[in-house]
């Protein structure tokens, strides 16, 4: 059986990856809420209410989104991988650090991944938009 104050020691080194998997949580809301946007655009191109530039973008930035929230939930479930290797290594009472330091790695550069993408997909929406200035009324 592990002893308590290692099973604390684990808790408390599981308290990084956990803050860590909070923050992926907030990015994938808010990739979410950009590929619900652009289905949303892509309903309303099927009406014909946006622009034949807009419209031939909303593929291409779907299956950005798409992507960047695929490998943002792998940094995610990797994060998990961590968390769950803490506690193994002191509730098995063997080394787990290859596995643990592999996981983190492979978190890291799934979630730059997945930024990456999403800020492909950001570029890519800032094309189609042209806002134009409106002349003032003068006073």
């Amino acid at each position: 059986m592990p002893d308590i104050g290692d099973l604390a020691n684990a808790i408390q080194l599981a308290l990084t990856p956990v803050f860590l998997l909070t923050g992926i949580a907030g990015l994938l809301n808010v990739m979410l809420l950009r590929i619900a946007r652009i289905v949303d655009r892509g309903r309303a191109s099927d009406e014909g209410q946006v622009t034949l530039l807009e419209s031939m973008m909303l593929e291409p930035r779907r299956r950005l989104t798409s992507a960047a929230i695929t490998a943002t939930t792998v940094a995610a479930l990797l994060v998990c991988v961590v968390i769950a290797g803490l506690f193994g290594e002191v509730m098995l009472n063997t080394q787990l650090k290859w596995i643990i330091s592999a996981s983190f790695a492979g978190a890291m550069l799934a979630l730059m991944a997945g930024l990456t993408l999403f800020l492909r997909e950001l570029h890519l929406a800032m094309r189609t938009v042209r806002i134009r200035p409106r002349p003032r009324l003068s006073a």
